[in-house]
């Protein structure tokens, strides 16, 4: 049975963050980004408690516009936020299912961002943002970790009107049984990442404890996952990757396995299929190609669902498996996606959780009827305490087995909150951080490895219900 609940007005705050070094994906480059935490106050009958989650806001991601800067796209970003919890108070203010909230949020949201012409994946950030702290909250009332909220279906999800194909089913009918208690970390090899210490620049070297580049964060933490971006162009790609795949071959005794990010930066499938075909016709990258799983979103996000888009798939035959991410802004986009020729899509928590549950059971769904199918679990630079252990509570939700995870790498571990905050969550979750020598919480990657059984155990993900008013509040549009 469904809880009912009602949910008070939003709190955001703001903690600036900066990487150790640029993180350069796509069009953009990140090194200063805001960090926003969203809390509300969640009420079922007689108990209420708070609902904490968080996001970083990067440049160039939610939207790929060119021409703006980042200092005029935060707005936007901060508007969608800020109107999904304005719907949010007035959907919530009588008790009513998470389901029938977030439905009704969902189609609201997304009515307006049409009217504004604003780009379905940045219009869902609000969703997003808005239903973690609700599920935050609500896992805390109960008193029971999201995977068993789910299996019990306490908010009341009806995945038939989602996606017709699922009928009266039941996410634990499609989910796997149990939680993952762990999973492999998908390190994240960006377009201006060093391969060995001899590439990386003077004037971004740094010396905080933790490694920089690949061969030395291989050998710190035993990797054997890769997502590596493309810049798609062969001249570039092709000599990096061939230098990769020496370097993965040598650090890893040859068992490694890779996804590839087109980033949407290939101008057509055409071009792409003859980028794919030179490189796997190369001698030196045959051992690298014949380990690549996926490869993610290869053109712009305004073209990938098109018409041509599925014709150039149905003449490649022998093409790898695709999946969308941009692309995947809204309900729908994956049906889409599918009829085209796409093998799946991906799964962050920026894109929604009952979007990621029911995208997870579609997929589950196609499965067992023959067709081959792929989720898979991709970052946004997500930081700890609360972005990042919430994302990997769903990931496990999910079955999802490797995870791109690279906010550890271009962030200094917990370093950036205060040091009762990362006692607090290190403490709480000792398999999942721990002290470095240099004083700070950082994660614990073992053998290429997260550990999520404290994950597994709490609310949503976090364990302690921190307090953010201690950091600036955010004006919200």
């Amino acid at each position: 049975m469904a809880d009912l609940l009602t949910i008070s007005p939003f709190e955001f705050f703001v903690q600036h963050t900066r990487t150790r070094f640029p993180f350069r994906y796509g069009i953009a480059s990140m090194t200063d980004v805001p960090h926003l935490l969203v809390r509300t106050r969640v009420t079922v009958g007689k108990e209420s408690s708070f609902g904490l989650t968080s996001e970083g806001l990067p440049p160039k991601w939610f939207t790929k516009n060119p021409a703006t800067t980042f200092d005029q796209d935060l707005p936007e970003m901060l508007e969608v936020i800020s109107h999904a919890a304005i719907l949010t108070e007035q959907i919530a203010r009588t008790p009513v299912s998470f389901f029938n909230f977030w439905q009704e949020l969902y189609r609201q949201q997304n009515v307006w961002a049409k009217a504004r012409g604003l780009a379905p994946l940045l219009a869902n950030l609000g969703v997003s943002l808005v239903e973690r702290a609700v599920l935050d909250g609500l896992c805390r009332i109960a008193g029971h970790p999201l995977h068993q909220m789910i299996t019990a279906n306490r908010l009341g999800l009806r995945l038939g009107e989602i996606y017709a194909d699922l009928y009266s089913a039941q996410p634990r009918d499609l989910l796997p049984a149990a939680a993952l208690d762990s999973c492999f970390v998908r390190h994240t090899v960006g377009l201006g990442d060093a391969l060995t210490p001899a590439d990386i620049p003077t004037n971004e070297r740094v010396d905080d404890g933790l490694p920089q580049d690949l061969e030395n964060s291989i050998r710190a933490y035993g990797l054997r996952y890769f997502k590596v971006k493309l810049f798609a162009e062969a001249e570039r790609d092709f000599a990096r990757l061939r230098e990769l795949s020496c370097l993965l071959e040598r650090e890893t005794g040859g068992d490694f396995f890779v996804t590839l990010d087109g980033n949407e930066n290939f101008k057509s499938f055409a071009a792409f299929r003859e980028f794919w075909q030179e490189a796997a016709a190369d001698v030196a990258l045959r051992a690298l190609w014949q380990r690549i799983i996926v490869v993610e979103q290869p053109v712009h996000r305004d073209h990938a669902l098109s018409d041509d888009a599925g014709a150039a798939l149905r003449a490649w035959p022998d093409r790898p498996p695709l999946i969308i991410d941009e692309s995947d802004g809204e309900l729908g986009d994956l049906t889409r996606a599918l009829s085209l020729g796409y093998a799946g899509t991906s799964h962050k928590n920026c894109k929604g959780i009952v979007k990621g549950i029911a995208n997870a059971c579609l997929l589950e769904n196609h499965r067992r009827s023959g067709q081959r199918v792929v989720l898979t679990g991709e970052d946004l630079c997500n930081l700890g305490p609360v972005a990042l252990l919430q994302d990997l509570a769903v990931m496990a939700l999910l079955g999802i087995e490797h995870v791109e995870r690279n906010g550890h790498h271009y962030y200094r571990g917990l370093s950036m909150w205060p040091d009762d905050w990362q006692t607090a969550v290190q403490t709480a979750h000792d398999d999942l951080y721990s002290r470095h020598a240099q004083g700070f919480a950082c994660l614990q990657i073992r053998a290429g490895r997260l550990k999520l059984d404290s994950v597994n155990a709490a609310p949503f993900g976090v364990q302690p219900l921190l307090d953010p008013t201690r950091f600036a509040r955010q004006a919200m549009p």
